[in-house]
């Protein structure tokens, strides 16, 4: 058997481990196995090594399954050795630049302080002492990759259980918890787009506390597009000659690699070919990648600086999904949410400041009147407490002109009243149809999409009457109106491409106002 390169040896041992999946063996046993490193293939026997010296014994216990499936992956008789690989020693590095040993230390992630491997003697082990020595071995593999950081206070604030759920952003909150608890690994890549402030950061720091929090044994990092670059410009720029091969291997030891903002590499080249080749080692690993940008991958691609078509491709190929404006009832929901919120939290903690009450009108109306940014529409809540707070003591109600006064301090511009023409225009522009088919008595079925959308749109954006909206679509019936609408909803509800076109025809719409 002509198999001499590590690449082919690593190639049969994940072919090997994907069979064993598929036995009756203990997960312990199995995760055992996955940390061991495939070496070289010789005479038809594959080679691996393991720091852990309990794995010698579970694999002699369970070897003819091992072997089994590894002969099957092969398609010839194989035979598996496996040998105990001592951890090396840190030693000094010989090098003229100015770069400490210290700083050498943390680039390998390399920390005296964890604890020692176990060592069974004899035969005195079982399930429980498996298991133990893995989440100590998963433990160690955590301490010693430096790309492991604290979750900040105020970042572990961002779980699942405070995002806040309507239509436009359901998809991306089923699909980032699936991929926090492990039930769908076809999400791979997890790519959330969409505007800045719409909950894309939330749904990935939601990510990383859920594994945090309930698998703490998987390594997830999160980092900002900035933050991968500065680690890879630091790396490229230490005299001391190893730092990027020291960085790529920590990055790709990485069971969960979260980056958000990833439009922001757009011009780093070498910054992008790095972020490429780990891409796909991670990938190629069965690794989970979770990715956030301003737009969607294909829009990634476009413009002088857009990324080439093998980054677009690669982004594109798992789970690309989008988070929408939110319209009057999310708007609604977020609001009155955050100021129950801060009002639990502001009694909590005393803060006297922020503890008042906002009638039901005054909610609707703060409403009306917010944007579509979410981090912004918090603030607005908060500066409404303060100034409904300072209204309480100094004994009158907190009125709509309040709130007018404070709206416009976040949303200086204020807000155009999106038309039924606006509407229309966008809508035949996309279509490709004229205006006279849109509004006209055809029912063939390259209109009737158009149409529906249309008329949905125009009961989202604006206030129009489901009568006034008839007369402007061709003197159509009351239930004709509804009879479009409740076709959008629930087209939105069961097909993701049509609630994606839908969802960017409402973002032109919005943006141009």
């Amino acid at each position: 058997m002509e198999l001499s390169l590590e690449s082919d040896a690593d190639a049969l041992w994940q072919d090997t481990l994907d069979l064993l999946s598929q036995e009756s063996l203990p997960e312990a046993v199995l995760a055992m196995l996955r940390n061991c490193t495939p070496v070289r293939i010789e005479d038809n026997i594959l080679y691996v090594t393991t720091p852990m010296r309990l794995v010698l014994k579970t694999v002699s216990k369970n070897l003819n399954v091992v072997e089994k499936c590894l002969t099957t992956a092969a398609f010839e008789k194989m035979a598996l050795s496996i040998e105990f690989a001592k951890a090396p020693d840190p030693s000094p590095v010989s090098t003229n630049s100015t770069v400490s040993q210290e700083q050498v230390t943390k680039w390998s992630g390399t920390n005296e302080s964890h604890t020692p491997a176990r060592v069974l003697d004899d035969d005195a082990w079982n399930e429980e002492e498996i298991e133990t020595e893995n989440k100590l071995e998963k433990r160690r593999r955590r301490q010693a990759n430096p790309l492991v950081e604290d979750i900040s206070q105020n970042d572990s604030k961002l779980t699942f259980d405070r995002f806040i759920i309507g239509d436009e952003n359901k998809f991306a909150y089923q699909a980032a918890l699936q991929v926090a608890n492990g039930e769908n690994k076809s999400y791979n890549p997890l790519f959330i787009y969409g505007k800045s402030g719409l909950g894309k950061t939330h749904l990935l720091r939601a990510i990383q506390n859920y594994i945090a929090k309930n698998d703490s044994s998987r390594i997830c990092v999160y980092k900002t597009a900035s933050d991968f670059i500065t680690d890879y410009t630091d790396a490229i720029g230490h005299k001391h000659g190893s730092a990027p091969d020291i960085l790529t291997q920590n990055y790709c030891d990485i069971d969960v690699l979260i980056i958000d903002d990833i439009q922001n590499m757009a011009g780093a080249a070498r910054t992008l070919e790095f972020f490429f080749n780990t891409f796909n080692v991670l990938i190629s690993k069965g690794k989970q990648i979770v990715l956030a940008a301003d737009r969607s991958p294909a829009q990634l691609g476009m413009g002088k600086d857009g990324f080439d078509e093998r980054v677009t491709s690669r982004l594109d190929s798992g789970f690309p999904i989008s988070i929408q404006v939110p319209s009057y009832e999310l708007k609604y929901l977020l609001i009155s949410t955050f100021c129950e919120r801060m009002n639990d939290d502001a009694k909590n903690e005393h803060i006297g400041a922020l503890t008042a009450t906002i009638s039901e009108d005054n909610l609707r109306f703060m409403t009306e009147r917010a944007g579509t940014n979410i981090r912004v529409i918090e603030g607005f809540c908060q500066k409404c407490l303060i100034v409904a707070a300072q209204c309480e003591t100094a004994g009158r109600l907190f009125s709509r002109e309040d709130i007018l006064k404070i709206a416009k301090e976040k949303w200086p511009n204020g807000h155009k009243q999106v038309t039924i023409d606006e509407i229309q225009k966008v809508v035949e522009n996309y279509y490709d149809i004229p205006h006279k088919d849109l509004v006209g008595g055809k029912r063939n079925k390259e209109l009737m999409e158009p149409r529906h959308v249309a008329i949905w749109l125009t009961r989202e954006l604006t206030d129009t009457t489901l009568a006034d909206i008839g007369k402007r679509f061709g003197g159509r019936s009351h239930a004709t109106v509804k009879h479009s609408i409740s076709v959008v909803e629930e087209a939105r509800k069961q097909d993701k491409n049509f609630y994606d076109r839908v969802s960017r025809i409402q973002d032109s719409i919005v943006e141009n106002n």
